[in-house]
């Protein structure tokens, strides 16, 4: 986990596969006061829920005998897409000058995903990131947590 200096006008991401919440520090170092900027919700059902059939089979050659093809984590898949969406969103908000610098908050899988697809003009101002789900914090919950890290 990276060290976090929570300086004024800080904005932080905090984000798993299917919410994100974008948090601006109205506070100081001493005090923080994350305020919400926005928050974006993605519906990503089990992919049990989403799939609609048995996985696929297919044969091994002139013999009888089929073999099962692994089903697709559709589930998995919306992470990866809802990475994309928050990448671009923070390229906007960068290009537009909302932000000076950004931590970024999420787990391991989504937060590698977002990695690879963010901007060269977002990556030069992420200050930090930490490998966490913090998505059902309450905000006031996330401050401690920043805090004592």
């Amino acid at each position: 986990m990276d060290r976090i200096v929570l300086r004024h006008g800080l904005w932080l991401l905090v984000a798993d596969g299917e919410k994100a919440l974008f948090l601006e520090n109205q506070g100081d170092t001493v005090h923080p006061n994350f305020q919400i900027v926005h928050g974006v919700v993605q519906e990503n059902p089990s992919t049990r829920e989403q799939g609609a059939d048995r996985p696929g089979r297919f044969s091994d050659g002139p013999s009888a005998h089929r073999s099962a093809v692994e089903d697709t984590d559709w589930h998995r898949i919306g992470k990866v897409r809802f990475a994309d969406d928050l990448a671009d969103r923070l390229y906007r908000h960068a290009h537009d000058g909302d932000f000076r610098e950004i931590f970024l908050i999420a787990p391991p899988l989504v937060l590698g995903e977002l990695r690879k697809k963010l901007h060269p003009q977002v990556l030069r101002k992420v200050v930090g990131e930490m490998p966490k789900t913090l998505t059902n914090h309450p905000v006031h919950g996330i401050e401690k947590l920043l805090l004592a890290a």
